[in-house]
């Protein structure tokens, strides 16, 4: 089959290698269209060159032995283990089965796509690491949620899920894209758009103004989907002195200038592919990530169905896999905004 690696620059090669064999629980994908996200190529800048690519749509091929939730032909999506060989960037791929989910006929490959990991992100952040309340159990009060970086997949998704939690006001920052934010929120709620590009002054201004509108006297929760660019400094100068929390998505970076009494966390979405950690094993508890992320997964399913969730926004590259290496280098040059980045696999010469 066609495998694609990617290396520093970013770099991608196409060469020839076995189709691989799913494991006791994990599943065989044949990748109709596999989606890419930014990490794909800055893994490789720092690390092994590697088939980075992790969300993937596509028909199931064949299941592992103890796989009693999918059946050849079935169509899915699913969110490969990062850093683990069979990668979406490649004819076939390998998904645990935790994190694959049905597609319903009415969702199409393209949109399955550009749901996995960025959909999950947000889950996780909101869910996990803000504590905010989940979609099954809706806030009636006021909850202020700082939303930034709102026109990208994550901070999309993240405002997606918050609304279904009735979560509001929120203060979506965002730029060029501000047109698709303004679609994604809820103005008779309080909810409102900061332009980040007027300058860092203004987005605190704007923030501040935004909650004085909405009648809130203060925030305390906020996702950074963007985590760089004084985006949590300027979230800093504004979260309430007590009970605040600010989640981020970059991993490695210095938040020593985030305040003491701000609680900060780094959501990494690969944590619903681990159990729980050996300290919380000992207590007896048995569910974590895993768990999470088998359970959001099949909630994004039925709202597909159902109609309540919808997928970000797609374009898909041409040449399928033979254009990868042109839609990572616009990834990382800031090309796109307010859209996924989706392949074709068929398409590769």
């Amino acid at each position: 089959m066609k495998n694609a690696i990617v290396a520093k620059g970013p770099k991608v090669t196409i060469n020839d290698v076995p189709i691989p064999t799913p494991s006791a629980y994990q599943v065989l994908i044949k990748v109709v269209y596999s989606g890419s996200n930014p990490k794909d190529w800055k893994r490789p800048q720092h690390g092994e060159p590697h088939n980075s690519g992790d969300d993937i749509a596509g028909l199931v091929e064949a299941v592992g032995e103890n796989v009693v939730e999918f059946r050849k032909g079935d169509r899915v999506a699913a969110f490969h283990e990062m850093m683990t060989p069979y990668g979406s960037f490649a004819e076939y791929a390998i998904a645990e089965d935790c994190t694959t989910f049905h597609l319903p006929k009415k969702t199409s490959f393209e949109e399955g796509a550009a749901i996995p990991l960025a959909a999950m992100t947000a889950a996780v952040g909101l869910y996990l690491r803000l504590g905010l309340p989940e979609p099954w159990k809706p806030t009636s009060a006021p909850t202020p949620l700082i939303v930034y970086g709102a026109s990208g997949a994550v901070g999309a998704y993240a405002i997606k899920l918050a609304q279904l939690s009735n979560i509001h006001p929120i203060i979506a920052v965002a730029g060029r894209a501000s047109d698709f934010v303004e679609k994604l929120i809820t103005r008779e709620k309080g909810d409102t758009i900061v332009d980040h590009r007027k300058g860092d002054e203004a987005v605190v201004a704007g923030i501040l103004e935004a909650l004085k509108k909405a009648g809130a006297r203060e925030v305390k929760y906020a996702f950074d989907a963007i985590s760089e660019h004084n985006s949590f400094q300027n979230i800093s100068k504004i979260l309430a002195k007590q009970g605040s929390k600010i989640t981020l998505v970059l991993p490695g970076k210095d938040y020593s200038a985030i305040p003491s009494h701000i609680e900060h966390s780094t959501t990494m979405v690969g944590s619903v592919h681990m159990a729980p950690s050996e300290d919380k094993a000992e207590l007896g508890i048995k569910t974590g990530g895993k768990e999470f992320g088998y359970a959001y997964f099949r909630l994004f399913s039925r709202g597909l169905r159902e109609g309540w969730f919808t997928a970000h926004p797609y374009e898909v590259v041409p040449g399928g896999l033979n254009g990868l290496e042109k839609g990572l280098s616009d990834l990382k040059n800031g090309v796109n905004s307010g859209t996924k980045y989706i392949y074709k696999i068929e398409d590769t010469r």
